[in-house]
């Protein structure tokens, strides 16, 4: 068949074929899906095709195009909290709680018992505050905009104290002096790299302080010869100066966990810290957002700055981030009810049982050398940059980017890392094993 004959547009809309795309994707896509098809075709100098093979490569464009860009994966990265592939798992709690309130209207800015205009922070606030023991708080949509939000309400015009050794810089080049800068105050670095005295607080400390920050390094650690100040030594100071001290302890935790170990916010409130900014979707094990809870008169002042409009989460946020707060009125079974906090709990001999019982699934498929390996996770996010737990993993040699790619090819990815010439599949993370296994024939 000659390139000019290629069957027309309408021909091949006509054709029998096409009733059932048309069916399933609506006229319109398959009219263009044809276009493009036929327009490969031209390109690549295809010829001998009949309108039902090309119908046969039109459907596989349509699927291709109806695949959304957002799609479950297999996270066995090794990294249970990865911000690349959306962090902190939902409960089931905080997924229904989502959808009940998709589907209709809520009263997410209604007082139901004034019968007038409410607030969307009260959804949370009651919560946050019995679990850490704060006067009031607020949410907005991730930490970084938590901490803006803060010193733009605290130290707009004035100077903020950091220890230089908490100038961190976060995924993405996001850097705290950049984020400070946006606020409107300005950085006043005390301490060195590595040594940072209560002296140097009380030297930057004067009439054009706004406030005092102090920053969870989340994504690295100094060690060796090093000195920091505690909340506690620094509220005491802050307190007597008269400026409010704002900790930024990045992951949010707010149980005492086995693993990791990282203070809690209650414990930093409790250490004297006049507001704390936190993560929803780091070791709290919920939706993305940024909470400020502390001291009543500094939150509702953060309240009135315009910027907290535009920092605001929705209603699918809040349901959300309420539902998870609820689980941890019960901590005795908060871990197993978090999916964050149960993979970092999962027990080590059950990990291994996992990675025997599937080397075998998968080398019978790939025709690869697979075998159970002993590997560290890591928590991730910079909830605690340098702890690592024992995991088992499968090891599947030799590794390369091609088998990478096969892997993520699957219905639903699966993403692994490289290393030592081996691609690791890290199974501390994998829980849905049917659905794993089910799709391992088309490898």
């Amino acid at each position: 068949m000659e390139l000019a004959s290629l069957p027309a547009v309408d021909a091949l809309l006509r054709h029998a074929d096409a009733a059932p795309l048309i069916e399933a994707h609506g006229r319109a896509p398959v009219t263009q899906s044809i276009r493009a098809v036929l327009q490969q075709l031209r390109e690549q100098k295809t010829a001998g095709l009949g309108a039902d093979q090309i119908l046969s490569r039109v459907a596989r464009h349509l699927e291709q195009r109806a695949q959304p860009t957002l799609r479950p994966v297999f996270n066995l990265t090794g990294t249970v909290l990865h911000t690349n592939l959306g962090r902190a798992l939902l409960p089931e709690a905080a997924i229904e709680a989502m959808a009940a309130v998709a589907r209709s209207a809520a009263n997410l800015e209604y007082d139901l018992e004034g019968g007038r205009r409410g607030e969307r922070d009260t959804h949370v606030e009651r919560l946050v505050c019995e679990l850490t023991g704060a006067e009031a708080a607020a949410v907005v949509n991730n930490n970084a905009a938590a901490v803006l939000l803060v010193l733009n309400s605290l130290a707009k015009g004035k100077e903020v104290p950091v220890s230089r050794g908490e100038l961190i810089e976060i995924g993405g080049s996001f850097r705290l002096p950049d984020i400070m800068a946006r606020s409107g105050c300005r950085l006043r670095e005390v301490g060195t790299t590595n040594r940072t005295h209560l002296r140097d607080y009380e030297e930057a400390i004067g009439p054009k302080t706004g406030a005092v920050l102090k920053a969870h390094t989340s994504n690295y650690a100094i060690e060796g010869f090093t000195a920091s100040v505690s909340e506690a030594e620094l509220a005491k100071l802050c307190a007597a100066r008269g400026v409010p001290l704002v900790v930024d302890v990045g992951s949010g935790a707010l149980i005492d966990l086995a693993f990791p170990k990282v203070p809690t916010v209650g414990k930093t409130l409790k250490d004297g810290a006049d507001l704390v900014t936190f993560s929803g979707d780091k070791l709290l094990g919920g939706p993305q957002a940024g909470i400020i809870a502390g001291r009543a008169a500094l939150v509702a002042k953060i309240r009135r700055n315009p910027l907290k409009r535009a920092l605001r989460v929705d209603k699918l946020t809040l349901a959300a981030l309420a539902a998870l707060l609820r689980l941890y009125a019960d901590p005795d079974r908060a871990v197993q009810r978090i999916p964050t906090l149960r993979l970092l709990a999962r027990p080590l001999d059950e990990i291994h049982e996992q990675s025997v019982r599937l080397a075998p699934l998968i080398r019978n498929r790939l025709k690869e050398k697979v075998e159970p390996v002993a590997c560290e996770s890591e928590v991730g996010s910079g909830a605690a940059p340098t702890a690592r737990l024992p995991s088992y993993g499968l090891a599947i040699r030799p590794g390369s980017n091609r088998l990478a790619a096969r892997l993520r090819a699957l219905p639903v990815p699966v993403i692994g890392r490289l290393e030592d010439g081996a691609l690791i599949l890290d199974l501390r993370t994998l829980e849905d094993e049917a659905t794993f296994v089910a799709q391992l024939e088309r490898l």
